[in-house]
């Protein structure tokens, strides 16, 4: 499933205004510094001028090139100098990206590589039909609440929320999947949500389903030969997004086809080491009985399990409220 040529050049136009923004951000950062500081601006045009002189006596002397680096080094060593007794951040000047990676392009620097901003803006523009950016404005760390918990129920929450923070502080340098399970209402994809949030806000590619769509979906990919040009994309994207959230599981029609495709998709993020979360009210024992062995075995073996119980949180707000 890839982008429309239009849904592309909506991305890159977003890049060029990005660049043109942090320039104009840079020229007026420039003018506030030559207005404060006229010598900053003298040394500047030097700097034209004695690259032009040097430029000369390059021609007729190579050995004078370290000369023309100590200037140049001089120079900026004055220039630093001057901004931060002026009150200037050191970097004040520097050039603005909003992706350093990329420099604002979308491509990696001196190679044909998309940068991981593109492709999370991608994979937005694909997915944005799973709603998740509007499920986390109201999902996320910032709502949470343990008020609504007692005892062993809210014991396990708090281990709940800590480890989904954990995940996301470190979801860079350590590899990880989580299965929430337990009682309905309970927490389980408001984790997912929160977790969702903080990883799109750094910029990482999230993807999130519920377990019915998500088999729908390949079905419909698999079997209809409209959309077997979809198909490859779509298994890149389920593969190698960086993180995929499977909310509900065993709320879709289990079947072989069902069975096969999630063990597809386990063992393939596994292998490439790409983070799943899944979320279910499915009990370990109904998980065990309603999957394969396989299922059961990568699940309970490759995931860490936080299991939430309590009343139905959505219920006790409703009843709240009137």
């Amino acid at each position: 499933m890839a982008l429309t040529n239009q849904q592309y050049e909506s991305i890159m136009k977003g890049y060029e205004e990005t660049r043109n923004r942090n320039r104009h951000l840079l020229e007026e950062r420039l003018s506030r510094v030559y207005s404060c500081l006229p010598e900053y601006k003298e040394l500047d045009q030097s700097v034209g001028r004695i690259s032009l002189d040097y430029g000369r006596r390059l021609l007729e002397d190579e050995d004078c090139l370290p000369d023309f680096h100590a200037a140049l080094s001089e120079i900026r060593g004055r220039k630093r100098s001057l901004l931060l007794a002026a009150g200037f951040p050191e970097d004040y000047l520097d050039p603005i990206y909003d992706c350093p990676d990329c420099r604002d392009t979308g491509y990696l620097t001196g190679q044909n590589q998309k940068c991981h901003c593109l492709r999370s803006k991608e994979i937005s523009l694909l997915y944005q039909q799973s709603n998740i950016r509007e499920t986390i404005r109201q999902e996320n760390f910032s709502a949470l609440s343990f008020e609504y918990y007692e005892g062993e129920d809210r014991k396990r929450f708090q281990e709940a929320v800590r480890i989904s923070m954990d995940f996301t502080q470190n979801f860079e340098k350590d590899y990880q999947n989580l299965f929430f399970y337990g009682t309905v209402g309970t927490g389980k994809s408001f984790l997912s949500g929160c977790i969702a949030q903080e990883l799109l806000n750094k910029g990482y590619s999230v993807i999130y389903f519920s377990s019915s769509g998500l088999f729908d979906r390949l079905a419909r990919y698999n079997f209809d030969s409209r959309e077997k040009e979809n198909l490859y994309q779509f298994y890149q994207d389920l593969y190698e997004s960086d993180l995929i959230i499977i909310d509900d599981l065993g709320t879709e029609v289990t079947n072989s086809f069902v069975t096969s495709q999630l063990f597809a998709c386990l063992n393939e993020r596994a292998l490439r080491r790409k983070s799943t979360i899944i979320s279910t009210n499915l009990s370990l024992e109904e998980l065990r009985d309603r999957y394969s062995d396989r299922i059961f075995s990568r699940l309970t073996s490759n995931y860490i399990l936080c299991k939430l119980t309590g009343p139905d949180i959505r219920i006790y707000k409703k009843r709240m409220r009137k």
